[in-house]
């Protein structure tokens, strides 16, 4: 248990999971959106990995194959925020508003849209386990964007009254229709696997590292063929 505390990938999830429960308490974060939903499901990944490290006696999470897709979901809510909702418009701004209330609610969006993101790739990109992740996992991943998508529908359509009804505008067929609904959403499922194939390939290009290191010969190590002593002769 000593070892496991005292790994770096231990304390860096375990700041994470703090971080993310931060941001949620500091702000208003209604159920309905996506990014809500996926901070609970990292949470519970990371806060669960925590408890397992500890029983297990080791840093590497318990389910090695589902980090890959946490970490593709948690991306999502980033790039979305930043580039669809915001329209790439600088957050940092909003952190220092003069109306201490508007401040404290954009920095809980800042740290579940920005930091909590970003450090769910580092922890991707600095620790293990490698090559877990296969390509064929890709299509699992999208399982849960896809079925938050036609659910946010359905609930659109079944409560058209409720407060929310269309999440995010990429959702709302109010101007161009259930077709251009279906066409933004495609074209965010052309980025969301790019992005997908790129922490794979991430995975897969880091993995290559030690290898390489293995082969470099050490230049204060002696060549064993050089510094072996000769035979004894006879």
């Amino acid at each position: 248990m000593t070892k496991v505390v005292a790994s770096p990938a231990f304390w860096w999830r375990a700041v994470l999971v703090v971080v993310g429960v931060l941001g949620l308490l500091s702000g208003t974060h209604r159920l309905t959106f996506y990014t809500t939903q996926t901070t609970v499901l990292t949470l519970a990944y990371f806060g669960a990995g925590l408890y397992w490290a500890v029983r297990r006696g080791t840093a590497d999470p318990a389910a090695p194959r589902l980090r890959g897709a946490v970490t593709l979901w948690i991306m999502i809510t980033a790039l979305v925020s930043h580039f669809v909702n915001n329209h790439g418009a600088n957050p940092l701004p909003g952190l220092t508003d003069a109306d201490p209330a508007t401040a404290l609610a954009n920095r809980s969006v800042f740290v579940l849209h920005y930091v909590l993101p970003a450090m769910v790739l580092i922890d991707w990109l600095g620790f293990g386990p490698r090559r877990t992740a296969r390509w064929r996992d890709l299509p699992l991943w999208l399982i849960w964007p896809t079925a938050y998508v036609l659910l946010s529908v359905f609930r659109a359509l079944a409560f058209p009254e409720v407060q929310n009804r269309y999440p995010y505008a990429f959702l709302d067929p109010t101007e161009g229709g259930y077709g251009g609904v279906v066409l933004g959403v495609l074209r965010l499922a052309v980025g969301i696997i790019a992005l997908g194939a790129a922490l794979i390939g991430l995975d897969r290009l880091l993995s290559r590292r030690p290898a390489v290191a293995a082969l470099t010969p050490d230049p204060a190590t002696p060549d064993a063929a050089t510094e072996a002593p000769a035979p004894a002769t006879t």
